[in-house]
């Protein structure tokens, strides 16, 4: 009898109704699992339609495409020999479940649906899916007719149930049941499971991996067990990045890491481990009947062995330390990953973006540097598919490329749009990083283009006007730093659809767009500016972090042009020079600094504040810098600034999600667009506590002063 069990897991870059590809890269990651003695394999969750298909859910092609897929894995002489775990939305009793389907050598074992669905932040399940919330129970599910022409069955189990094979006990959750209260691996393993398999489509956040790993490790160690984690990789087909992090656990020590951020399609592990561990750890640690309302699962009975006879010659996998990325790593490959994707699946020829030698702008630049990095790397070490996608975007089949300066040569331009608002300092700057990135640079002056479209509005109006600095309004000097803003976004798609043709290159450029999460918030840029484009890498990564990131690429890449990049203050250079020098600068402009946003962009989101809990909470994170007064006056200002703003939000270019806090209305960040401005009550609930505050302040004061006089 055997007791040694290899398992495989994998992350796969599905895309959302790509259902040719998902079947290859299923198909693929089944062929590696096998050659690696594997004798089960799991995929991420929704793996044959892919995990973003969104209200494409709602249409019965989507069910329908997926059970043609179902049937040709059953069929393919690839699967069998192998109990393989895919994931797909199924119709049961007209209710519509992501599932499970569970099945070995054209036979459907089980079709297992998720119980906890995942419904805050950039999920919504509970739109398209219904939860299973009858544990321990299995039903009849009545097979479509082109399945039972394969199988031989006409009704499989489905429900809540697990696999009991020859040798072993098998156990499903699916992705947010590991993160429940209530999670399901408790209860099975109380029951004698001894495989946990979590099929998710687990997004990338900075600084979110160690959840995943500290969950997993934690599983298995309040039980013991086994715990094989497959995960979603790559741009699914919007915002959001799915990285990847496949792993195997047992008895609370992870044995196996998969890749966090890779240009792979397809990343197979595997381990080897011996049950007997298990039944070892949970004889001296876990006592299941004890105080326990025992209910048993319902079985399954497999008859297939996941072990072999003469498994003692197998070695068994040890535990392993997990290679956590720093947060600076994390923004130069997730974001470089998804806009790999992005390129290659969109069908254009490279990126173009307005560079203005300021941080945001440098980062995006850095990013899509790291991306030919990564292409490179990824050439060097044998990766065919990726070889093939260069190929295609730059329309030359007999490319290899060998340097990320040479190849950003030919996937990327930058673009300073100068005007006579714009420093000596910026150009050079955004010229210097250019040409240390390799990226075709152009440089061009915009004040003619102004120039022509004010004279179009004094011929019609029969007046000009003035920036405040030589006497005009408050009114007209932001109309006219809008107006350089916006003739930036026409340049930007100009340049982007023309500039290959007009070099006699086929094909368009992909415009890029660089507003950090921070200046959402205030809603600081111009609607329809530059900041308008086909996508933004940093549009959900705060000033801070953007920093901090160009320390990394300066340090990583030998970029020394970002010294002077990171050295000089965020300007938006719109209005006229002072002598020569930058007169403006966004801290002054929105009256806060990008250290004070981004505490305050927590709070509003993750922590759920309004004006006035926002005010009680920074009075004592800002106590030795600020007054209450001037606490109010910061925290007013801001909700001033993001009501009157907000409907910015709606018309803002999608971005790579990194943060809880973003401001993203279209898809994450739930609020209204149009508000009260005035906050009546929220504000004088705040003026309320400062006047309180001060009382007791200066009452405080008196008897001190009146104490030191009895002295």
């Amino acid at each position: 009898m055997g007791r040694k069990v290899t398992l495989a897991t994998c992350s796969l870059n599905q895309w959302a109704l790509d259902f040719d590809g998902n079947l290859a890269r299923i198909l693929k990651s089944v062929e590696i699992a096998k050659s690696k003695g594997a004798k089960y394999r799991l995929g991420p969750e929704l793996e044959i339609c892919g995990y973003g298909c969104a209200d494409h859910f709602y249409e019965s092609d989507t069910l329908l495409h997926c059970f043609q897929v179902l049937k040709e894995l059953l069929e393919s002489p690839v699967t069998q020999g192998i109990i393989c775990d895919v994931g797909m939305p199924i119709m049961h009793h007209n209710v519509r479940y992501n599932c499970r389907v569970i099945f070995l050598d054209k036979k459907i074992l089980l079709i297992r649906p998720k119980m906890v669905l995942a419904n805050y932040g950039n999920n919504r399940e509970f739109r398209w899916f219904s939860p299973w919330n009858r544990a321990r129970h299995v039903e009849e599910y009545f097979l479509p007719r082109m399945l039972q022409d394969t199988t031989g069955q006409e009704t499989v189990p489905f429900g809540d149930g697990v696999l009991s094979t020859i040798d072993t006990c098998i156990g499903s959750e699916i992705c947010a049941e590991l993160w429940s209260s209530r999670s399901t691996h408790i209860d099975m393993g109380l029951d004698g499971v001894e495989i946990f398999t979590n099929s998710s489509a687990s997004y990338h956040q900075l600084r979110k991996a160690d959840h995943r790993v500290i969950l997993v490790k934690s599983a298995t160690t309040k039980s013991g067990g086994i715990y094989v984690y497959a995960n979603q990789k790559g741009c699914d087909g919007d915002r959001l990045y799915y990285d990847g992090c496949a792993m195997i656990a047992i008895n609370g020590d992870i044995v196996v890491q998969g890749k966090q951020f890779s240009l792979e399609d397809v990343d197979v592990v595997t381990a080897t481990l011996d049950v007997e561990d298990v039944r070892s750890y949970r004889g001296e640690y876990c006592h299941p009947h004890v105080d326990y309302e025992y209910k048993p699962c319902h079985r399954v009975k497999v008859n297939f062995s996941l072990s072999d006879d003469q498994d003692i010659y197998f070695p068994s996998c040890e535990p392993i330390e997990w290679q956590f990325h720093t947060p600076e790593e994390e923004i130069s490959l997730g974001p470089a990953c998804w806009l790999w994707d992005y390129l290659r699946r969109s069908g254009q020829a490279g990126f173009f973006l307005p560079l203005s030698g300021g941080v945001d702008s440098s980062s995006t630049a850095c990013i899509v540097y790291s991306m030919c990095q990564l292409v490179c790397e990824a050439v060097r070490n044998g990766n065919t598919q990726v070889l093939s996608d260069v190929q295609k975007v730059v329309t030359d089949i007999t490319y290899r490329p060998k340097d990320p300066r040479e190849l950003c040569g030919r996937l990327f331009t930058t673009c300073y749009m100068g005007s006579e608002n714009s420093s000596e300092d910026t150009c050079t700057r955004a010229k210097e990083l250019a040409a240390q990135i390799g990226s075709t640079h152009i440089n061009l002056n915009i004040d003619f283009a102004v120039e022509g479209v004010l004279r179009i509005f004094s011929m019609v109006t029969g007046k000009l006007p003035l920036f405040r600095v030589n006497g005009g309004s408050t009114r007209e000097n932001l109309a006219l730093q809008n107006v350089q803003a916006r003739i930036r976004m026409i340049l930007a798609y100009l340049f982007a659809q023309l500039n290959l043709w007009a070099t006699g290159k086929p094909g368009g450029l992909l415009v890029l767009g660089s507003a950090n999460v921070d200046e959402s918030l205030t809603g600081y840029f111009t609607k329809y500016d530059c900041s308008s484009a086909d996508i933004n890498p940093i549009g959900g990564i705060s000033k801070a972090d953007l920093k901090s990131f160009l320390q990394y690429c300066a340090n990583r890449f030998q970029l020394t042009a970002l010294d002077s990049v990171m050295a000089a203050p965020p300007t938006a250079e719109l209005e006229p020079l002072s002598n020569g020098q930058v007169s403006q600068t966004d801290e002054s402009d929105m009256g806060l600094t990008y250290s004070e946003l981004s505490l305050i962009g927590r709070l509003r989101k993750i922590s759920r504040c309004g004006p006035y809990s926002m005010f009680c909470k920074l009075i004592h994170t800002w106590k030795e810098a600020l007054s209450p007064s001037e606490v109010a006056t910061k925290v007013k200002r801001f909700f001033r600034m993001y009501s009157v703003n907000r409907h910015k939000m709606t018309t803002v270019t999608p971005a790579y999600h990194a943060e809880n806090y973003s401001p993203d209305d279209n898809r994450f960040d739930l609020r209204p667009f149009l508000y009260n401005t005035l906050w009546s009550r929220q504000f004088r609930c705040i003026d309320s506590q400062v006047s309180k505050m001060e009382v007791e302040n200066s009452t405080h004061l008196q008897g001190s002063s009146k104490k030191c006089l009895d002295l």
